[in-house]
């Protein structure tokens, strides 16, 4: 089955940066910036990372940091608590939008 998603387009992700050099340095240089060790181990933002690659529904990210957080000593039990965290985010950001639709929905019954 023929899908948009290629697991072997992650690798070629660093092309990016051919006909945008600086641009791509720019972010690359803050993207490992901001997974380097600091008040959050790597291990810790990387499971970070997992969670909002579901949220976002990245297949490439979903792929990259499930194998980041086993490399850093994740496992399948907190990967799976932090992919619930992210769910229980976006469905309650989605509900808490119902707030706005009640709100018109009552200035128009008025």
């Amino acid at each position: 089955m023929e899908t948009y998603y290629n697991p072997e387009d992650l690798g070629k992700f660093e092309e990016i940066g051919k006909n945008a050099p600086e641009l791509a340095k720019k972010f690359f240089d803050y993207y490992a910036a901001v997974f380097a060790e600091g008040a959050l181990t790597e291990r810790e933002k990387a499971l970070i990372a997992l969670g909002v690659a579901h949220a976002v529904q990245c297949p490439y990210c979903i792929d990259a940091y499930t194998k980041a957080c086993l490399e850093k000593g994740s496992n399948l039990t907190e990967m799976t608590e932090a992919v619930h965290v992210a769910n229980a985010i976006r469905g309650g950001a989605s509900l808490v939008h119902g707030v706005q639709m009640r709100n018109i929905a009552q200035k128009i019954s008025l």
